[in-house]
């Protein structure tokens, strides 16, 4: 059993849901027992937002999730019908068709339980269920919306409960890769990667598969592929670490710049003013990433941090409110900012892995602003202008050229 979930690229038009279809058909036709999810055509979700924000100033939540969630039902319907043409029985199914239990919480739910008896009906009886994507009932009996990437956690949710073989995530890439090809064009495919080294390489900035469904996976021990729907060659298996001996020191370099930093100069050193800051910008919703703290000097210390460029208006104007109380001498944002990771299972036993990395960027002429580590990433925030070029420097350091897969 093999739960198939294909992307807004792989159904985009006609003739790509067409191709969907035949491959499903072909899976259906050797003896494999598909259960496929789509996401909706193209860019319809932004599509339907943007309409959305013309009609409306509010958008509440309801009815966004009722809208939004049109677009995966479009496409469910017209996978199956191009299913029919090839005489493959197949059969669509909302999200609360198939079962999918969510919280109430409209726009972004979480699934808190799984009920696939119909999908369980319909494989048994021949037929092809094909589930529309990041959706789901909540337990007030409401339409809900996953949030984005939802679909990829729709599919891993159901190969937990139809315990499928493998969940194959399909996409516009053929696989996970060493770094961006756009960056580095002789980047490799990676034949293999952990579970733990693709939540690091989501939390650098990869952006797919989704996070939360990778998340999802490493809890349930479902086993991804993924792979690419224009080429349908094999891509990169997601699942349990292998033998720590068998692991490359370093998998991916990954750049991000969707952050900015805060630094909120000249704060008091003494104990609860970072604690007062920190939990005024989480009761705004602010997402902090890195947090660096100077060494005091005479009294007085700067704390620099990391946010999400959507948030650094609210997050300076949260610190700005708080700079008399906590004593602060001022506060500067800057947006220019990028972070450059290396991320790999083997980092845990080959000492030395941080002054390669700082020796490299060093003689590119590269300043390191901040540093965070985990125990298979380390992360270096630059400026912005740099980043490509830190990305090129590292994957050559580290071997990761070449032809072929890793």
């Amino acid at each position: 059993m093999l739960v198939q979930k294909f992307g807004g690229s792989s159904v985009a038009d006609a003739e790509r849901i067409r191709n969907v279809a035949d491959y499903v058909a072909r899976a259906h036709r050797r003896g494999d027992q598909p259960v496929v999810v789509v996401s909706a055509m193209g860019h319809e979700t932004d599509d339907l937002i943007d309409v959305a924000a013309k009609v409306s100033r509010t958008l509440p939540g309801r009815e966004m999730d009722m809208l939004i969630t049109a677009g995966e039902r479009k496409a469910m319907a017209l996978l199956c019908m191009a299913l029919h043409d090839l005489g493959v029985p197949a059969d669509s199914f909302t999200g609360s068709q198939a079962g999918i239990v969510t919280n109430g919480e409209h726009t972004k739910a979480k699934i808190v339980e799984m009920r696939p008896d119909r999908l369980r009906a319909a494989l048994q009886a021949g037929r092809v269920p094909v589930v529309g994507g990041a959706q789901g009932v909540s337990v007030d009996h409401e339409i809900t919306f996953l949030g984005r990437g939802g679909s990829d956690t729709t599919a891993v949710a159901l190969a937990k409960a139809l315990d499928a073989d493998a969940c194959e995530l399909y996409t516009d890439v053929p696989g996970v890769f060493s770094a961006d090809p756009r960056v580095v064009p002789r980047a490799r495919r990676l034949s293999k990667v952990s579970y733990e080294e693709m939540l690091e390489m989501n939390a650098a900035g990869c952006p797919k598969p989704a996070m939360r469904s990778v998340e999802f996976a490493r809890t349930h021990g479902v086993r991804l592929h993924v792979r690419s729907s224009f080429t349908w060659e094999p891509g990169t298996w997601i699942e349990q670490e292998g033998n720590a001996m068998e692991q490359a020191i370093i998998s991916a370099v990954v750049s991000d710049q969707s952050e900015a930093k805060l630094t909120v100069a000249g704060v008091p050193d003494r104990p609860g003013i970072a604690a007062r800051l920190f939990r005024a910008l989480a009761d705004h919703l602010v997402n902090v990433d890195m947090i660096e703290q100077n060494v005091s000097v005479q009294g007085t210390t700067d704390i620099s941090f990391t946010v999400p460029h959507d948030d650094l208006g609210i997050a300076r104007e949260v610190v700005a409110n708080l700079q008399d109380e906590i004593g602060a001498r001022g506060v500067h944002a800057d947006p220019d900012i990028a972070t450059v990771s290396i991320v790999g299972a083997g980092m845990r036993t080959h000492p030395g892995v941080s002054a390669t990395m700082f020796e490299v960027l060093a003689a590119e002429g590269i300043n390191i602003e901040m540093i965070s580590t985990s125990a298979i990433r380390l992360t270096c925030v630059v400026r912005a202008d740099m980043a490509d070029r830190s990305v090129v420097a590292l994957h050559k350091a580290f071997g990761l050229e070449g032809e072929g897969n890793l």
